[in-house]
């Protein structure tokens, strides 16, 4: 795989934990090994995992992380969303960085497909694959 700071996707989700960092800086004081860690950790675990795929020798390998970034990603949209209403986080700055995650989490989508192979593949096709696979 290729260096993982050259990937677009990389480039946005270490976007989207310098972000997290500058507005979980206003959480209050008592959310700091709370809520603040857990958005922290969710959002940098995106970014690398992705660089600890790149890393790895194997395909799978790669797919099983970038799956593992995809989680943190929908595991910090919901962090973001309980501090929204918890109101710890405005409209507009949720808004903005549900955006941003919504956009690694696609970003991540097509590049899972694309190293599993199956971009653009009808998922009949896919399944009648593996069946002839097995049976070879």
């Amino acid at each position: 795989m290729k260096d993982f700071k050259d990937l677009k996707v990389w480039m946005m989700a270490h976007r989207v934990t310098l972000d997290v960092y500058t507005l979980t800086k206003q959480f209050p004081r008592e959310e700091l090994y709370g809520l603040t860690s857990q958005i922290r950790r969710a959002a940098s675990s995106i970014a690398a995992n992705i660089a600890e795929g790149c890393g790895r020798r194997s395909e799978g390998d790669m797919n099983r992380f970038l799956r593992i970034a995809r989680g943190s990603a929908v595991e910090l949209e919901y962090h973001m969303i309980l501090a929204r209403d918890l109101s710890m986080l405005g409209e507009a700055e949720f808004r903005k960085l549900v955006d941003q995650v919504d956009a690694v989490q696609r970003m991540l989508t097509a590049l899972i497909q694309r190293v599993e192979g199956t971009r653009d593949v009808p998922q009949t096709e896919t399944v009648a694959r593996q069946g002839r696979a097995r049976s070879a």
